[in-house]
């Protein structure tokens, strides 16, 4: 299957490279200009324009990218981030100890953003902290997860349509991958349940108020191209939009790994996402349902879903404060006497959690710090907190500090 996704990516940008209409200037290009357009005042007196955010990495706020150092003649941009995380917790597991330091971020992000080609490469160390879930030291992290290039593609564009071909942002869930994308510093319950970054194909068409996305991937990072996920996202203004996602596995495969879970690679997931973001207020309240479907053939002897709500909210102050808040709630489908397949703390069960971040920001300087809390229900014992793992309940307190460079 890998050999023929490659054969096939080949003969598809070799087909692209071809097609005259991609080397075309359109009116989207940030260095199109109509020749006929004269200059409204002189050189001199033109004010240069303000720095606008790259496109990538995606930011929910609050914090930013730096702004970039340009190369090539300013056909590259370069940003990054450098930043420590530590943190304390109570109730940890057997094996796990009740505090952790270590470096978060490491990373660098190149990117070429006009033209008719374009490309993203996101290289280095990084940590990948859920609530919830033992602590994975940043080396474990990269050696087991994605390795130092976790995300990197190749974009194709003409007008309003694009086409991306490599290790790309999930289109599932409304938190992004890595720490410093997101209100939280943490990852909350329902991540849990998504997958993160996907190898494979992803076209994207806008008109007007609607954006829409395909993708035809390798899911949880399997490396078997058999998942399909789309996204159709309506902006009712400049301050409200709603998004609907829908992912599955159109195939079965029985990998299991940390980066690829068993039952989470086999299901299917869905989404609802609204968005509202206005002035110093970010809020995106979503549902998510979730179904792994029984296969005994990859181990999968009985299956179960979840069903998922969550809050995620941003309030930036003046002078480089601001203040995020996540309340999560989930539950699973399912029994031990059933022998279904467990997708939080045990058959059946279920977990609601608060977190909440204060963060600093002044220049390319940024401290934050999660205050969170677990509480799992209809837990079995052994799969909760706690060195028997019998406890319900974990606080979590995490400082992460750096740069974005």
């Amino acid at each position: 299957m890998r050999t023929r996704f490659v054969s096939f990516l080949a003969v598809f940008v070799l087909a692209l490279a071809a097609f005259p209409s991609f080397g075309q200037t359109t009116s989207s290009d940030p260095q199109s200009t109509p020749a006929s357009t004269p200059a409204s005042t002189p050189a001199a007196d033109t004010k240069p324009p303000e720095p606008q955010p790259l496109p990538m990495p995606s930011m929910s706020g609050p914090l930013q990218t730096a702004v970039p150092r340009e190369m090539e003649g300013g056909k590259l941009a370069v940003t990054g981030i450098l930043s420590g995380i530590g943190w304390t917790e109570g109730n940890h597991v057997t094996g796990d100890s009740s505090s952790h330091w270590d470096v978060s971020n490491a990373q660098v992000f190149v990117q070429k953003t006009t033209g008719w080609w374009q490309f993203y490469l996101q290289g280095g160390a990084y940590n990948l902290p859920a609530i919830g879930v033992p602590f994975l030291s940043t080396a474990d992290t990269v050696k087991n997860i994605y390795g130092p290039f976790p995300q990197g593609y190749l974009k194709l564009v003409k007008g309003n349509f694009n086409v991306e071909i490599g290790a790309l942002p999930t289109l599932i869930g409304a938190e992004y991958t890595f720490s410093f994308e997101n209100m939280n510093i943490e990852r909350g319950l329902l991540w849990g349940q998504e997958n993160a970054v996907n190898r494979g194909i992803q076209l994207n068409w806008t008109h007007k108020k609607i954006t829409t996305a395909f993708s035809w991937n390798d899911g949880f990072y399997s490396n078997r191209y058999t998942w399909l996920t789309g996204s159709l996202a309506y902006a009712f203004n400049s301050a409200n939009s709603l998004t609907f996602v829908a992912g599955g596995n159109a195939g079965a495969y029985a990998k299991s790994t940390l980066a690829t879970p068993l039952a989470l690679n086999n299901s299917s997931i869905y989404n609802l996402i609204y968005s509202y973001i206005k002035g110093p207020w970010v809020i995106q309240p979503y549902f998510q349902y979730t179904d792994v479907p029984t296969n005994a053939s990859i181990g999968i002897t009985q299956g179960a879903s979840t069903k998922g709500g969550a809050l995620l909210a941003t309030y930036s102050f003046k002078h480089g404060f601001s203040l995020a808040a996540r309340p999560e709630y989930i539950k699973s489908t399912g029994s031990v006497q059933s022998g279904a397949v467990n997708l939080l703390y045990g058959p059946g069960s279920g977990a609601f959690s608060f977190t909440i971040t204060p963060t600093y920001r002044k220049d390319a300087f940024f401290m934050r710090g999660d205050l969170a809390i677990v509480h799992a229900t209809d837990s079995t014992p052994g799969a909760v907190f706690g060195p028997a793992g019998a406890n319900t309940t974990q606080p979590r307190g995490v400082l992460e500090a750096g740069f974005m460079f």
